[in-house]
């Protein structure tokens, strides 16, 4: 198995990417990687070759750049070569974590919709209070959605979760205002009877504020409300603890308090990182492509690349294929 890494993309670049790459060569011993960048950059880091390969190049997709028109523009780019080699069947799956609308837009390109999927969703797994965190689908891949869409995410979600996460018929939630039937705008009213008469384990409504509680293993919605629910978790947990560390080390006696307490932090810390989960898959197309995030660090990138790796172990691209299929012959 071959796993492509853009290792330009991101605030730890390549450093991030090549130190992850070298621990998941030594904890998967069938693994090979691609490491895409440039060679003199990525070989300040390197330690190890056995397994790795660079693909040289010293062209970077910046998060600045249109997203269309730096995938057709900028070919050799260190993105574009790394979905590329997934295209062309040099690997198997590819890792980045530069320009979330360029890697969608290469994704599409160059490696293809399954059919009978629409549109690809951009989903994360993010934490909950149990350690076992869920699965949100769209989080702004789409800004709009049709209730077919988020019946097709439902698929993916259910997948993803039996197979990679190890979740027996995971719960599916539709996000809304209220969890009572029919609540909610036209497109939430129209995707639950579609759930319902599934054979999904739907458990209906759920409100943002439960997510975090567990409330359901995949939770589906338009990306428009999927982004707003990811960026107000990433910015209430980065909230949190600034206050609490202004508040730990604003008196002698708090800075002791804090000193004892230190590991119990660190352990909230964690369970409410990103970083244990991987990174956001672009479910819905051909091949694994997976979407770090933009300050993933040696961690995060080390997951994503067991993320992929499981993805490809698992089928889980030809098991969606299958599944969609299904949904279709029955309609």
């Amino acid at each position: 198995m071959n796993i492509a890494i853009d290792a330009m993309g991101g605030d730890h670049a390549p450093k991030a990417q090549v130190e992850a790459a070298q621990k998941a060569i030594q904890a998967f011993p069938e693994l090979k990687v691609t490491i895409v960048g440039n060679e003199e950059e990525i070989k300040k880091y390197l330690t190890i070759d056995k397994g790795i390969t660079i693909l040289h190049t010293t062209e970077k997709i910046e998060d600045t750049d249109q997203p269309t028109t730096a995938v057709r523009r900028k070919k050799e780019s260190s993105m574009v070569l790394a979905v590329r080699e997934v295209k062309e069947g040099r690997a198997d799956a590819c890792i980045s974590a530069g320009n979330t609308g360029a890697l969608m837009t290469a994704g599409l390109l160059y490696v293809g919709r399954i059919k009978g999927i629409d549109r690809p969703a951009l989903s994360p797994m993010l934490p909950t209070l149990d350690g076992k965190g869920f699965l949100l689908l769209d989080v702004g891949a789409n800004m709009d959605a049709k209730p077919e869409h988020l019946q097709q995410y439902a698929i993916i979600g259910k997948t993803y979760m039996e197979m990679v996460r190890n979740v027996k018929n995971p719960r599916v939630g539709l996000l809304n205002v209220g969890t009572e039937d029919g609540k909610g705008n036209e497109l939430t009213k129209a995707a639950f009877p579609l759930l319902k008469s599934s054979d999904l384990n739907f458990v209906g409504n759920v409100e943002a504020r439960d997510l975090l509680s567990g409330v359901a293993d995949i939770v589906v919605c338009d990306g428009f409300s999927g982004n707003l629910v990811l960026k107000s978790v990433e910015g209430t947990a980065g909230t949190l603890f600034s206050l609490l560390k202004r508040e730990l080390t604003s008196s002698f006696v708090n800075k002791l308090a804090a000193g004892v307490l230190k590991s119990s932090f660190k352990d909230i810390k964690s369970q409410l990182s990103y970083s244990e989960y991987g990174g956001a898959g672009l479910y819905g197309l051909k091949a694994p492509v997976i979407k770090a995030h933009g300050s993933s660090d040696e961690t995060a990138f080390f997951h994503a690349i067991r993320q992929a790796k499981e993805m490809v172990n698992h089928q889980v691209v030809t098991i969606i294929k299958n599944e969609v299929a299904k949904v279709e012959e029955k309609e």
